[in-house]
Parts: C-alpha cells; sequence; structure tokens
C-alpha cells in the first residue's frame, strides 16, 4: 500500500476513535453518581438489563445510540435521548428492545426520547419483528412537553402504535421495572404481555402526591399501583417479578416458547469472508474528501468472496451497481463513483455527481432487483445530479425522477450507509431517510447538507452582505472574511454526522468494519417480513 493508504487510514483510524470515545461517554447515561444511585435500589441500568437480556455472545444493533447528541444542554443534556433501542437475540430471537435510561431525568421523556421510540416501533412493524419495552420512566418531561405530547409524531402516536401492532400479531412484551406513571401507563397495558417487578414497579395515572391533591386520598405509591396490587387486585400485569434479573429470565422464557411467521424468503448461503482483506475498508476514502477513489476497492472488502456481479459496468459509470453477498445474503448494491470517468461520448464525468446515463443505469437495476426479491444496499457519497444547459437537454430531471421513482416504490428493503457526501437531491435518490430504508447509518466521514460547505458558506456570506449593505452599513475585507469563517464553521458544524444522528436523521455512527454486520443483522430482520405489495413504479417519464 502507497503512503496515501497510510495516511487516509490514520485519518479514519483517528475519526473512529473519536466515535469510540463519544460512545463510552453517551454509554454513561447520566453519570456515574446516577448509577450507583440505581444500583443502591437493587436496579440494573438500561444497558445492563439489555445486556443480562439478550443472548450471551450475540450481536446488538444499537439505534439511535446518539439521538439527543448536543441538544437541551439548558437542562443538563439527554444521553441517547434518556432511552437505549436496538436490536438484539433473545432466546435465539431476533427482537427489537426498548429501555428507558432511569439515570437521565428519572427517564422522563424529552422530545426526541419520543422521535426514538417511534422509530423503535416502526422498525418493528416494518420487519415484523417481537418488541420487548423494559420500563422505568417519570412520563413526560414537564419543561418541554409542548414538543413531545400533543401532535401527530409524539408521545400518543407510541399507543396507537401499540394498538396497531396488536392487530398485525407482532408480539410486544412489557416489563415494568421502575415508574410507569400518566399515560405511560397505558403502554405496558396495550401490550400482548406484561410484568412487573416487586417493590421498584409501579403503574398508576396518577402518582400519591396527586391522588391527594385531586381527591383528597391518602394512600403510598406501593399500594397504589405496587406489584401486588396489579398482579393480585387489579389483574392489570401477567407476571410479577422478585427483582430485574428474575423479571429478565422472564422474559427470556416468554420468547422461547413463542411461534414462528411465515418469512419473506430472501436468497441465503453460507457466509464468506472478503478475500481482500477487510480491515483496508479503512485506508480507500481519501482524508482529502475532495480526492478521488475508486468505489469498486471498498465493495470487494464488503461483500463475500470479494465477488461482485457488476451491472452495465462501462455505463454511466458515476453509479456503480451490481449484485453481490454479504454474510451470505443475496444483496443488490448501489453506490456512488468517485472517479473521474469518461462518457460514452467522450466527455469527462465528475465522480459523485449523478448524470443523465448513471441516473438510468441506476433506475433499471432498482427495478431489476425488485423482480428478482434482492434487498437493496445504497453506499452514498454523492455531491446531487448534475447541472447545466447540456444535462438540462439531455433530460437530466427525467432520468433523476425515474430513479427516484424506482427506488421510491420499491418494496424489497432498502440499507443506506453514507460513507462520504450525501448532498441535496442526491441524498434523497440514493435512498436518505426520507425514502424509508429499513435501516440508515453513516461512517465517521458522512456529511450531510443541501450542498457543499464551501459553496453553502459563500451563497450564505452573500446574502449576509446584501442584508447588511440593504441597511446602509458598510463591510470591510477582514470583516467580511471573519464572517465568512462563522459562517462556514456554523455550516459544517450542521453538515457532522454527529448533528444528524442526533436528530435521528441517520440510525447511528460506525466503524466502517461494521457495516456488513448491519447489514446482514437488517435482511435478517427484514425476512421476518413477507412482501405483499406488488412493485409498481406507475407513471415515469422514459
Amino acid at each position: 500500500m502507497d503512503i496515501n493508504f497510510n495516511k487516509n487510514e490514520d485519518e479514519m483510524k483517528r475519526l473512529v476513535a473519536k466515535l469510540q470515545k463519544k460512545s463510552d461517554e453517551v454509554h454513561l447515561g447520566g453519570g456515574a453518581k446516577k448509577i450507583e444511585k440505581l444500583h443502591a435500589k437493587g436496579k440494573m441500568t438500561a444497558r445492563e438489563r439489555i445486556d443480562f437480556l439478550i443472548d450471551k455472545e450475540s450481536r446488538f444493533l444499537e439505534i439511535g445510540e446518539f439521538a439527543g447528541d448536543g441538544m437541551y444542554e439548558e437542562y443538563g443534556g439527554c444521553p441517547s435521548g434518556g432511552t437505549v433501542v436496538g436490536i438484539g437475540y433473545v432466546s435465539k430471537r431476533q427482537c427489537v428492545i426498548v429501555a428507558n435510561d432511569a439515570t437521565v431525568k428519572a427517564g422522563a421523556w424529552f422530545p426526541i426520547t419520543g422521535k426514538k421510540n417511534l422509530r423503535a416501533q416502526e422498525i418493528a412493524m416494518e420487519n415484523k419483528l417481537p418488541i420487548i419495552y423494559l420500563v422505568d420512566s417519570a412520563g413526560v418531561f414537564l419543561p418541554l412537553q409542548a414538543g413531545i405530547f400533543p401532535d401527530k409524531e409524539h408521545f400518543g402516536r407510541i399507543f396507537r402504535n401499540n394498538s396497531i401492532m396488536s392487530s398485525m400479531g407482532i408480539l410486544q412484551i412489557a416489563a415494568v421495572m421502575g415508574s410507569c406513571v400518566a399515560g405511560g401507563a397505558y403502554l405496558p397495558i396495550l401490550s400482548d404481555e406484561a410484568l412487573i417487578v416487586d417493590k421498584t414497579g409501579s403503574i398508576f395515572l396518577a402518582g400519591s402526591y396527586l391522588v391527594k391533591a385531586a381527591i383528597g386520598e391518602d394512600v403510598d405509591n406501593e399500594t397504589l399501583g405496587g406489584a401486588t396490587t396489579h398482579c393480585e387486585i387489579s389483574g392489570v400485569t401477567d407476571y410479577k417479578s422478585k427483582d430485574d434479573k428474575d423479571c429478565l429470565q422472564s422474559i427470556r422464557n416468554i420468547l422461547d416458547k413463542v411461534g414462528h411467521h411465515d418469512k419473506a424468503g430472501f436468497d441465503h448461503v453460507e457466509p464468506k469472508p472478503p478475500k481482500e482483506n477487510f480491515e483496508e475498508i479503512l485506508g480507500i476514502l481519501p482524508a482529502d474528501r475532495a480526492k478521488p477513489y475508486q468505489t469498486r476497492e471498498l465493495i470487494e472488502r464488503l461483500v463475500d468472496n470479494s465477488a461482485f456481479e457488476e451491472y452495465k459496468s462501462n455505463y454511466g459509470q458515476t453509479i456503480v451497481c451490481g449484485l453481490a453477498r454479504v454474510e451470505g445474503w443475496s444483496v443488490g448494491i448501489v453506490a456512488n463513483q468517485r472517479e473521474i470517468v469518461k462518457s460514452k461520448d467522450g466527455e469527462m464525468q465528475f465522480g459523485g455527481v449523478i448524470y443523465s446515463d448513471s441516473a438510468d443505469k441506476a433506475a433499471r437495476f432498482i427495478m431489476n432487483c425488485n423482480q428478482k426479491r434482492i434487498p437493496l444496499v445504497f453506499l452514498q457519497d454523492v455531491t446531487g445530479f448534475m447541472v447545466g444547459s447540456r444535462s438540462e437537454h439531455g433530460g437530466i430531471i427525467k432520468d433523476g425522477a425515474k430513479m427516484v421513482s424506482a427506488m421510491s416504490n420499491s418494496v424489497v428493503p432498502k440499507f443506506t450507509f453514507i460513507i462520504g457526501n450525501s448532498y441535496g437531491a442526491g441524498n434523497y435518490a440514493m435512498c436518505g431517510k426520507a425514502y424509508d430504508p429499513r435501516l440508515i447509518y453513516a461512517w465517521p466521514t458522512a456529511n450531510l447538507a443541501v450542498m457543499g460547505g464551501a459553496q453553502a458558506a459563500k451563497t450564505l456570506l452573500q446574502i449576509e452582505v446584501s442584508n447588511l449593505k440593504a441597511q446602509g452599513k458598510k463591510i470591510s475585507k477582514e470583516k467580511e472574511q471573519n464572517l465568512l469563517e462563522t459562517i462556514t464553521k456554523r455550516y459544517e458544524e450542521q453538515t457532522s454526522p454527529y448533528y444528524a444522528a442526533a436528530r435521528l436523521w441517520v440510525d447511528g455512527i460506525i466503524d466502517p468494519r461494521d457495516t456488513r454486520k448491519i447489514i446482514s443483522m437488517g435482511i435478517e430482520a427484514a425476512n421476518h417480513s413477507p412482501i405483499t405489495k406488488e412493485y409498481n413504479v406507475g407513471v415515469i417519464q422514459t
């Protein structure tokens, strides 16, 4: 490998180390003191509960690890959105797991908490996976109640989803392992099975203080809604557990006996590692993101046996399409090509830009994968569609629309990885969050924005300078340069993958070496949900 590879690898390893450091910080939740306080009550943390619940030595795929990152600082922050969510294996069965983190504001719900819980339910519904709720929450965080309570995608949608999932035959198990109050009390009771931990779990619409204020009744919380009350008097809960571990073991026992549903039938064979050195995936993306690289070199380190059956390899070369396997699963890969190439008429084409021919090729390939029932994997490093009179006269809008339509109407599951740039309409065409990928993750090298930082900053500067001039203010070259630096810094912060992950525009940020695992676990999850809809792209311009 040459010196450029070593530079690229060093930069990627630096970014991965930063990712690991931030991950370790987030995993502390509300901090060491809050964890000690929880342990003193005989309770486990959210992450400890999940570790005990899932099968030993099994994989766990976290969803929304950085939700809330850098948000709500005036309230002390909300690490991981105050909830740990992921896909794990319980009694050898893939499940979605949602665990309130009681070390973060007693597990109270911030706006991002609601969004993250809805994402967990969406994954369970799309893939028909059982979902397990480990409940330990003080309810809505009142200072921000307007952002979590009344709207369609707010707190109440969760109970609607509980009801819809039940009608779909999706198993829901709720374990009340701490507080479960007010409207949140409906979640475990709308689930199929409800467990409660003795002395630490409680369920009620109103706690003892509110009951006293409302109707003047003196009653303690345990009598009002503890395990004995709900297992022996009200019949609200189904199982009474002596402690956290006993409760989690009961969930494992229940899952061990549940029957199986039909599968989608995605093709799977014995997994094989890539022939090319998998670790070299860290050194391929240039440290200087403006430089080109060969996308096929990445693909060869992601797919089984490094075997890639490329589709229309000499046509539409700024997008690479082809068939492969990842951990045994058949996949169709659609990836942006960052090399500068020549088109069929000899014109130079810029890497990372979608041209008419590449959009046409990708659309046809996506349609073929739908016909063959092959899941799609999108590798995004895209600066957008080509502009200019030549492209417009050639029908770039028509060809781009065809690609968007073919992708939007896909009935096979889609998985998206933002490995580099994700700008403008390129994000849309390559299956951004708005287009329902089953899972969407970013590498630490990702950037999400309407356009590149340099172009955007200059555009914003022009607007700012015009506004100042309109107010009769003069601006020196030095002040203009300072303003440009301020705008650039602010814009770059908003294009960071951490900014996107905090707002759940992506499901997380990953070490590139975890890409194979996520594709494999994602298709395994999707295979639980048979395809019932015929593929139809509707009306498209040809």
